[in-house]
């Protein structure tokens, strides 16, 4: 296809060459009157950001001396950063930094080069001040309200400019050092040497502490297409935390390398979208929250797709993490207005299962270190949380097998409370007796010697639908999550038995994230695969659980509190039993000094009698469900408090649920009553018995046949 010639006259064209003339004549006289001046602007420049430092943050600035040194380079001598009233916070003794041109006509400033020597950042901490306050000074006045809208994507856009517009394509770093002083106990220091930035090539050491490790940072930069990709390792040993911020965050954390790439950073639409990676090798983690032990992450990674729109922060399901040879896909999203919601999805594509078991981080879930397993699995995850509405929560977690199959036990064989075993009950940490479960003990009671009236008393409060469920009671977790969320604490705990009985029979009762997770794993186990009856797990269970000081099972407490065996209890004091099973140790001052029961517990009578009436588990009651009838046995009275002493059952339990402080034990020589009530309190009451001498079966009945005879002599 041919286009039409066309003809310009040649004074149009003469027009433009001098109009073009002109303007470049203009360009160029202007160049020069401020290649002229420009001494004279640099000084009004530095004295307007001077002014604006001390006026804005309080930040004293000097600059000992200051000139171009070519075309766009500026440099400047003895500097100095001093907040008022502060340490100093910053010194350097020469720097030169170069400018694009280009980018300055647009009003942007792009760092070409940067040359330090002799430079030092010191942040100094001194009781609860430091001299980075005026940072917050800043922050205080920006904090106004205002109508303004944020749009995240434009602010992440923005951000990220900035920062690699200030990452020159040439660097020359000579003896900076940073250096944190705490209070004057404790120092940090990083000091580099040397580090060079080369035609976008990072190379650099630094050095930890004076002589504590000597780390590196290498890798390459593209700031003009926002592109990285930068590597972290150590000479001759790991990567540590330094000593101080152990200390500071009680963990310990080294690594071999850790490296992280940038791969794109741009709009997709009217998202901001941030991919990249990172990856480590050997993470070794010890934080007593997440384990008591060493955890170690021998090669991890995860390929990220970042979005950020305008009101949210997203990790999109594109993202795969990657341990070892297993892998998932998550996603994770943060809405910030109108109101705050969260949102998490996990899908664990279908794989080999022993892949799955092999990428558990070393030394998280001791129990399973060493099984196992053929077949395949598969995992789901899909959670959503909207706080303006947390009724609403959203929970479901599928971990779905395909021929999965356990070939060999790990540390622990998860079907040893099939038969007779030790069971060993521990508090703060220290354990207390060995408890024989099986008929060997005569304190042990098989299901079927065990009153109904219990039974359904304890699965109605605790687990309803205990011989429906393989585990988990879904509906259960997401309303202990809404309830949790609105009173901002923990309150609502969503175990089931069978998970109460894993906890208490395999793993340690140490509170931390690891256990928790080797709890779920070990409940679908055993569960999905059968490898314990249900009439079993109850069993076991009605056996081990603590139910007073000293107090285990169902057989030591139904003579402890009431003298009897578990098939004589009745639905009263059945209920009684069922409600002392979450706060066990305060079981005692819910009782009156005359041995029945206070008042305030007629409520959940009531409530749990009718629940179980509903069920057809016991016969409808409008007295209370046996309240009236449950008396303590005489020979527990006298450990009881005055019925004019008040007990604030909420201070109790807030005892009871009282974590191990950081130094160890708890004080035990410190009675529940010097705890609640300090010298106030005759501390001359005598404790409640232990029942490390509890009665066999046959010494009861025995005893009950005496008492029987003795009513029919006195005509009783």
């Amino acid at each position: 296809m041919q286009f039409p010639k066309i003809n310009i006259p040649k004074k149009y064209l003469k027009i433009g060459a001098w109009v073009l003339g002109v303007f470049f004549v203009l360009f160029f006289i202007a160049g020069a009157v401020a290649y002229c001046k420009r001494e004279v602007l640099l000084k009004k420049i530095m004295a307007k950001a001077i002014s604006k430092a001390d006026k804005d943050y309080g930040l004293q600035v000097k600059i000992g001396a200051a000139g171009f040194t070519g075309l766009s380079s500026v440099n400047m001598k003895q500097i100095s950063l001093v907040p008022k009233d502060r340490d100093t916070l910053s010194t350097i003794s020469d720097i030169t930094v170069t400018v694009k041109i280009f980018p300055l006509l647009f009003g942007k400033v792009k760092l070409s080069a940067i040359n330090l020597n002799d430079a030092k950042v010191s942040v100094v901490i001194r009781d609860t001040l430091t001299n980075l306050d005026f940072i917050l000074k800043r922050k205080k006045k920006d904090s106004v309200s205002t109508d303004h809208k944020v749009n995240l994507s434009d602010l992440a856009s923005n951000l990220l400019n900035e920062v690699f517009y200030k990452i020159p394509d040439d660097m020359q770093l000579k003896n900076f050092m940073v250096q944190l002083n705490d209070n004057d106990t404790a120092s940090l220091k990083f000091f580099t040497s040397a580090a060079t930035i080369d035609n976008g090539k990072l190379v650099s050491n630094i050095i930890v502490n004076d002589t504590a490790a000597t780390w590196h940072i290498n890798g390459k930069l593209n700031p003009s297409r926002k592109r990285l990709n930068v590597k972290i390792f150590a000479d001759g040993k790991k990567v540590e935390l330094p000593a101080y911020l152990e200390k500071k965050f009680s963990t310990k954390l080294s690594f071999d390398t850790a490296s992280t790439e940038m791969k794109e950073a741009d709009y997709s639409g009217d998202d901001y979208k941030i991919s990249g990676s990172w990856s480590i090798k050997n993470l070794t983690i010890n934080q007593k929250r997440i384990s008591s032990a060493d955890i170690i992450v021998p090669d991890a990674k995860i390929d990220a797709d970042m979005l950020i729109g305008e009101n949210y922060v997203c990790l999109d399901s594109t993202s795969t993490v990657f341990l070892k040879n297993a892998s998932v896909h998550p996603f994770l999203k943060y809405t910030l207005s109108p109101h705050k919601i969260y949102e998490m999805k996990i899908n664990a594509e279908e794989q080999d299962a022993q892949a799955i078991f092999d990428s558990f981080p070393h030394g998280m879930f001791e129990s399973l270190e060493g099984i196992q397993v053929s077949g395949k699995l598969r995992y789901n995850l899909d959670f959503y949380l909207d706080t303006s509405i947390p009724d609403s929560v959203r929970f479901n977690s599928t971990l779905t097998p395909t021929n999965f199959k356990i070939v060999k036990w790990g540390k622990t064989n998860l079907q040893k409370i099939n038969s007779e075993f030790v069971y060993t009950p521990y508090e703060y940490g220290k354990p207390m007796r060995d408890i024989l479960i099986g008929p060997s003990n005569p304190n042990f009671t098989r299901l079927e010697d065990i009153s109904p009236n219990f039974k359904n008393a304890l699965l109605t409060s605790e687990d309803p639908s205990f011989f429906r469920h393989h585990g988990f009671v879904e509906e259960s977790i997401r309303k202990s999550i809404a309830v949790n969320f609105k009173e901002k604490r923990f309150k609502r705990g969503g175990s089931t038995i069978s998970m109460q009985l894993v906890k208490n029979v395999f793993l340690s009762r140490q509170k931390t994230l690891s256990r928790k997770v080797e709890e779920i794993l070990i409940v679908w186990l055993i569960e999905n695969n059968r490898l314990v009856s249900k009439q079993r797990m109850l069993e076991v269970y009605f056996n081990i659980i603590e139910m007073g000081q000293n107090v285990y099972g169902i057989g030591e407490a139904a003579h402890h509190y009431f003298g009897k065996l578990p098939s004589e209890l009745t639905i009263g004091e059945g209920i009684f039993l069922a409600n002392i099973v979450p706060k066990p140790k305060v079981a005692l001052y819910k009782f009156q000094s005359d041995g029945s029961l206070k008042g305030y517990l007629y409520n959940y009578f009531q409530f749990i009698g009718n629940t179980m009436a509903r069920r057809g588990l016991t016969v409808p009651d409008t007295a209370g469900y046996g309240f009236y009838n449950v008396r303590l046995r005489e020979g527990l009275r006298q450990y009881l408090l005055p019925d004019s002493v008040i007990i604030d059952t909420a201070k109790i339990e807030a005892i009871e649920d009282e974590a191990i402080p950081p130094g160890g034990m708890q004080d035990k020589s410190k009675t529940l009553f010097d705890r609640l009530f300090g010298s106030k309190v005759d501390t001359t009451i005598k404790p409640a018995p232990k029942t490390d001498t509890v009665k066999t079966k046959k010494q009861l009945r025995q005893e009950r046949r005496a008492q029987r005879r003795k009513e029919k002599e006195s005509g009783g």
